[in-house]
């Protein structure tokens, strides 16, 4: 269990901490605007109203304690960056900031962020690929090179093996799991066929994925 920082229960905030919460992890939530802060006391025990951007309010939590701070504020990069500078001027293990802009990216990760979350364009990119091909089903990128994707079995592939397709070899992607009526099997054993009625999920280059689909 993580004991985690959020600052903003906008609804990225909210959805964010929830998801926290639901994988057993513990909470403590900021936000200036009393109206959102009991807007999420339904499922956040911990909620603080205050100011982010004052030290002195920031201090007495003892943000040094815990395992990750996120910033959640999207709407005003001037106090995102403020909160960031100050997190990390009060030893703060580790910031998570949410950005808008590239530019915005890029100042948070020089001035202390140690990752930054570009929401608008993650979800951009990913619902391109997603609906711009017609066999990828879902995609989560690993770097801007490698990806995860969920695609139809190609069709050469029906009715053979990992074994028998070489697939590493061959196509240079990793097959991490199968999927059927919406369950998921992790690492297929290499002998498994392939099945019209399933996808799979596959590591590797977008080149690599386009030669599949």
């Amino acid at each position: 269990m993580k004991s985690i920082l959020m600052i903003g229960l906008g609804r990225f905030g909210r959805h964010m901490a929830k998801k926290f919460i639901e994988n057993g992890h513990e909470v403590l939530a900021i936000d200036s605007n009393e109206e959102r802060a009991d807007g999420a006391v339904g499922f956040i025990q911990q909620i603080l109203i205050g100011d982010a951007t004052e030290e002195r309010f920031m201090a007495s939590i003892g943000v040094e304690n815990f395992d990750l701070a996120v910033i959640a504020i999207g709407e005003n990069f001037q106090t995102v960056l403020e909160i960031t500078v100050l997190l990390k001027d009060l030893n703060c293990r580790y910031v998570v900031a949410r950005a808008t802009r590239d530019v915005h990216r890029k100042l948070l990760l020089r001035n202390g962020a140690d990752y930054v979350v570009y929401a608008e364009r993650e979800v951009a990119e990913r619902l391109a690929i997603k609906f711009g091909a017609d066999n990828i089903f879902d995609y989560v990128e690993l770097t801007p090179e490698i990806g995860i994707y969920e695609i139809a079995v190609p069709k050469p592939w029906l009715g053979k093996s990992m074994v028998e397709l070489s697939i590493r070899n061959r196509y240079h992607v990793s097959v991490m799991a199968t999927k059927k009526n919406e369950h998921i099997f992790p690492l297929p054993d290499p002998h498994h066929v392939f099945e019209a009625n399933e996808s799979i999920m596959v590591m590797g280059s977008a080149e690599a994925l386009q030669k599949l689909t």
